[in-house]
């Protein structure tokens, strides 16, 4: 799924969990959103990558693919 993501230890596997709950259709929309969020707020560029696969990631809605890529942008504008 995420295998792009290079071996970083806990962070790594926390950015697999939060990238598996966020593309799990499965789950409600809440906490897919909800994971999102937190991947914007870990702001590394590793988190960066995960949002930006999620904004292209046709099988979530509109709205998580938006949100994904504002996360993404913050953390771009956050590096400056």
């Amino acid at each position: 799924m995420m295998s792009e993501i290079p071996e970083e230890g806990g962070v790594t596997e926390e950015l697999r969990k939060l990238a598996g709950i966020a593309t799990d259709m499965q789950m409600a929309g809440k906490i897919r959103t909800q994971a999102i969020n937190q991947l914007g707020e870990m702001a590394s560029h590793e988190a960066l990558l995960v949002l930006l696969n999620l904004a292209a990631n046709d099988k979530l809605n509109i709205d998580e693919r938006e949100l994904a890529l504002k996360k993404a942008r913050y953390i771009v504008k956050k590096g400056r």
